[in-house]
C-alpha cells in the first residue's frame, strides 16, 4: 500500500467530498488524514469509496501491471500527468467508458465519448470534466455558463502564489472560458484558494505555482509537475473541443 499516494490521493479528491459531490459522506474524516499527514488502512478504503476517481486509478495501474491503485505514479497520472498516460490501451480506456457512462448518454454522445481513447484520450482527471460533461449534453443554451463555472471550479487548474494569509491565498489563475462554441483558457485573473486546515498545502510562499481544485489549494507544484499539468490540460482541451 502506498501511503505517499493515498495521501496525495486524498489532497485532490477532499474538496468536491466536503461539497458532497462523490465519495464518502465521512469527509471530515478524509480532512483529518490529510492534515495530519497519517494515512492508514481507513483511509484507502474512503479512497475506494470515490465513484469518479477510484475506477480510473485501476484502469491506469492494471495498464502497467501495478497492484495498488493507490501507487504514487498512478496517482500523480490521475490528477497530474506522467507518462503512465500514454500507456493505457485505448480498447480497455474505451470499455471502461461505455460501462461507467454509456447508459447515461444519448447514442450520438456515447459513440462520441467511446471515439475519444482511439483519437488519443488518457484517463487524466481533466478528461473526465471536459468530456463527461460535455458528452452528457450539457453545455447548451441555459446551462452553459453554470455548467463553465463547475467545469472551471472541478478541474485540476494551477496558478501562481501572489499573497499568503492565514487562511487563504491569493492566486492569478487562468479560468477556463467558452468563445465561439470552444472551450479555452482566459487571462490570468486574482482569486481567493482556500489553505486552511491546519497544513493542507504545506509551506508555500508568493511566487510558488499551486494546483487548485474547488477552490482549494492542494499543494505547492514543481516545474515538471506543472508542465504535465498544463499539458494534459491542453490536450483535454483540444479533443473536446474536436466534438464540443
Amino acid at each position: 500500500m502506498s501511503l505517499d499516494g493515498v495521501l496525495r490521493f486524498g489532497r485532490y479528491a477532499f474538496p468536491p467530498n466536503q461539497l458532497g459531490y462523490c465519495g464518502p459522506d465521512d469527509h471530515d474524516a478524509l480532512l483529518g488524514y490529510v492534515v495530519g499527514k497519517r494515512p492508514d488502512q481507513g483511509m484507502v478504503e474512503l479512497g475506494r469509496r470515490f465513484e469518479g476517481a477510484y475506477p480510473y486509478l485501476q484502469l491506469i495501474a492494471r495498464s502497467h501491471g501495478i497492484a495498488d491503485p493507490f501507487d504514487a505514479r498512478v496517482v500523480e497520472a490521475y490528477w497530474i500527468g506522467n507518462g503512465l498516460l500514454r500507456g493505457v490501451d485505448a480498447g480497455a480506456f474505451h470499455d471502461s467508458l461505455l460501462e461507467r457512462f454509456g447508459p447515461r448518454l444519448r447514442e450520438g454522445e456515447r459513440r462520441r465519448l467511446a471515439a475519444k481513447p482511439g483519437d488519443g484520450a488518457t484517463p487524466h482527471h481533466n478528461f473526465h470534466v471536459f468530456e463527461v460533461y460535455t458528452r452528457a449534453g450539457l453545455m447548451n443554451g441555459d446551462t452553459a455558463g453554470p455548467l463553465l463555472d463547475v467545469m472551471d471550479s472541478c478541474r485540476i487548474s494551477w496558478g501562481e502564489v501572489v499573497a499568503v494569509h492565514p487562511d487563504r491565498l491569493t492566486v492569478s489563475r487562468r479560468p477556463l472560458q467558452l468563445v465561439l462554441g470552444k472551450l479555452g483558457l482566459g487571462e490570468a485573473r486574482e482569486v481567493d484558494a482556500v489553505a486552511t486546515g491546519g497544513g493542507y498545502v504545506g509551506a508555500v510562499k508568493p511566487g510558488d505555482v499551486v494546483s487548485m481544485h474547488w477552490s482549494w489549494a492542494c499543494e505547492v507544484l514543481t516545474r515538471g509537475e506543472l508542465t504535465r499539468l498544463a499539458t494534459a490540460t491542453s490536450r483535454a482541451l483540444s479533443l473536446c473541443n474536436q466534438t464540443l
